[in-house]
């Protein structure tokens, strides 16, 4: 069977039935699915298979990359075509050696670019889908190819269309952005607001700094980035926190919620370092969970249950895992 441990970067070890790599929709369609369940991926970056896996995975390695000048309403920019099996951190590279601002922010995010519009990845003051044009999708159940508009996407805080049920047999082939000539910076956040009149360069190296400083290298440690999402709560609800805890961080999302850094509360829950079987929340980031080497599936869910329940005890508040986690017959939810 093969070993999915190198697959998925937090390097549990597991195995599935069958694995095959695409690099076409044709492929795609030809291996979908030879064996069920089916599991389709990048580069695991955001996967946990926290079991082996009873069917078959597909990796997406479709490729490719155009640089198009094109004019949109009136203002003159880039329209970046990008096959969804490209490493999201090189395309983002690639950006900034050409002079082309807007996804600066988003440096050194591990995983691929299909993936980016999934889960709508964000850092620093930007969400990806505000420079997505248009996600380019194939429905293996039917072979339909489609693409789907920014505002059909229905991007929100790490979420998008392809999370509901109805997508459940779509997969990303390709993306589509658009970086426009006069994009203004966004030096916002604390540690980049520092920086005086930043170009994207400047922001790019800026990002890479704070994230090698803050978060483990996966090649080095075993993680999938940040387990948890940041909870959305109501203000009233922040403001009662607030009477318990004045040091608790806040940020105005809407008239009534307020989001919370999830770190926060697993670090002032007494979380920090925390260790089941291997599986430990980060020294330097607790939102981040890690493989000390030995860890297994067991001990990742028995972790994740334990922060949710001890952060839900403290402060009423209840984490969701931003991870998906891969069992026998597929995705496990905490």
């Amino acid at each position: 069977m093969p070993d999915l441990s190198q697959r998925h970067t937090f390097g549990i070890a597991s195995q599935c039935r069958t694995l095959y790599e695409f690099s076409s929709v044709q492929q795609l369609l030809e291996l979908y699915p030879q064996l069920s369940p089916c599991y389709v991926m990048g580069e695991g970056s955001n996967t946990i298979f926290v079991e082996d896996f009873d069917g078959q995975v597909l990796i997406n390695r479709i490729t490719g990359v155009t640089a198009t000048p094109m004019t949109i309403a009136g203002q003159s920019g880039i329209h970046l075509s990008v096959g969804a099996g490209e490493n999201w951190h090189a395309l983002v590279q690639y950006t900034v050696e050409q002079g082309w601002g807007g996804l600066e922010n988003l440096a050194l995010i591990p995983g691929s670019v299909g993936a980016a519009p999934i889960q709508n990845i964000g850092a620093y003051g930007l969400e990806v889908g505000e420079r997505i044009l248009d996600v380019e999708v194939v429905d293996v159940s039917s072979g339909r190819l489609f693409k789907l508009t920014k505002d059909e996407c229905e991007f929100a805080y790490r979420d998008s269309i392809f999370k509901r049920d109805k997508a459940r047999n779509w997969v990303v082939v390709k993306v589509d952005f658009w970086l426009p000539d006069d994009v203004t910076p966004i030096a916002t956040y604390a540690e980049l607001a520092a920086l005086s009149n930043p170009d994207a360069a400047e922001i790019y190296h800026q990002v890479i700094a704070i994230r090698q400083r803050k978060l483990p290298d996966p090649k080095q440690l075993g993680n999938a980035g940040s387990f948890f999402k940041n909870p959305t709560i109501t203000r009233r609800d922040y403001q009662n926190l607030q009477a318990s805890y004045p040091g608790i961080p806040g940020f105005i999302v809407s008239a009534d919620a307020v989001k919370v850094p999830a770190a926060w509360l697993i670090d002032n829950a007494g979380l920090k370092g925390v260790c089941i079987g291997g599986a430990c929340s980060y020294q330097q980031q607790p939102l981040v969970l890690v493989n000390q080497g030995e860890a297994t599936g067991e001990a990742v869910i028995a972790l994740a249950k334990k922060i949710i329940a001890t952060v839900k005890s403290q402060f009423g508040v209840t984490l969701a895992p931003e991870v998906r986690l891969i069992g026998k017959q597929g995705r496990i939810v905490l």
